[in-house]
């Protein structure tokens, strides 16, 4: 079965600095897009950043200039890092991965999204 597992959220003070990771894993032919998104409390859920196969990204202006999409295919991973972290960006960040798989002898493609992680920027 394809699950995509975030981590590498945590506590961090206004200035501070965070690498999430995502990994896919199960009956994964292939990843296409993938995307990391955040919701705060009472908030909708919200694009952070995207990046295709081929390594083209694009950001959310709040992300522009801190934040940092990378890939990882071999080990199929999407990556965050997060510089210059401010209070407003404390949410549960989420991966969203464009999934081709195997089922019953066909192949699908579909979203899979992960579980969320926590971060926290205390000021």
């Amino acid at each position: 079965q394809v699950q995509v597992v975030e981590s590498g959220g945590g506590l961090v003070q206004a200035g501070g600095s965070l690498r999430l990771s995502c990994v896919g894993s199960g009956s994964i032919i292939v990843i296409n897009d993938m995307a990391w998104y955040r919701q705060a409390p009472g908030n909708q859920r919200e694009l952070v950043a995207t990046i295709t196969r081929n390594g083209i990204t694009n950001y959310s202006e709040f992300a522009k200039g801190r934040f940092t999409i990378s890939r990882d295919n071999a080990k199929k991973a999407v990556y965050l890092q997060m510089r210059m972290l401010q209070p407003e960006d404390t949410a549960v960040y989420y991966c969203k991965a464009d999934i081709s798989d195997l089922i019953s002898g066909r192949i699908r493609r579909l979203d899979y999204w992960g579980q969320g992680t926590q971060v926290t920027v205390s000021s």
